[in-house]
């Protein structure tokens, strides 16, 4: 059996843009105290016991090293609300956290005020991902907060999520 591929790179961002995510911000701090956020949708669990997770960052991110160099992480998973604040975190920038509303956890780490569910973690693993790099993180602390529509992402574009016509509002 051969395993040429019989697909583009372009191709395949397109197909795996069919599976609708949800969005998140991972946040750290570094030993400088340095403030680090990246959007992420490569975002998934792990394992419930231990609870861990993944996200995976491009090894063209310019954060990536500094991610690389701290031991913990923070999860912020966005509502519908926070899209201005994914495009923000979305791609570099020096102010990116100017004027933004957080609140931190144990490790420093920045946690969205207004985020669906917030976990923070200690780092347990790096892999190597081909064009990204898979950081695993064990979750010690987590908040969860109001019931509220889920920022999505699909087909390379936000999209909206209403509740099921039985449920009166999120939750």
């Amino acid at each position: 059996m051969s395993r040429k591929r019989n697909f583009s790179k372009r191709q395949l961002r397109d197909a795996l843009g069919m599976f609708a995510t949800g969005v998140t911000i991972i946040t750290s701090c570094t030993r400088d105290d340095e403030l680090l956020g990246v959007t992420c949708n490569s975002f998934n669990s792990v394992s419930l016991d231990p609870p861990m997770v993944l996200f995976s960052l491009s090894r063209q991110a310019h954060s990536l090293n500094k991610f690389e160099g701290c031991d913990f992480f923070a999860v912020n998973i966005l509502a519908d609300n926070q899209r201005d604040l994914s495009d923000r975190f979305a791609r570099p920038s020096l102010d990116k956290w100017d004027n933004v509303e957080y609140e931190t956890g144990v490790t420093q780490c920045p946690m969205f005020t207004g985020s669906l569910a917030m976990f923070e973690c200690y780092t347990r693993f790096h892999y190597d991902g081909g064009d990204h790099v898979i950081f695993v993180g064990e979750a010690f602390n987590m908040k969860v907060g109001s019931p509220a529509a889920p920022l999505l992402f699909y087909q390379g574009g936000y999209r909206a999520m209403t509740p099921d016509a039985s449920d009166s509002e999120w939750g």
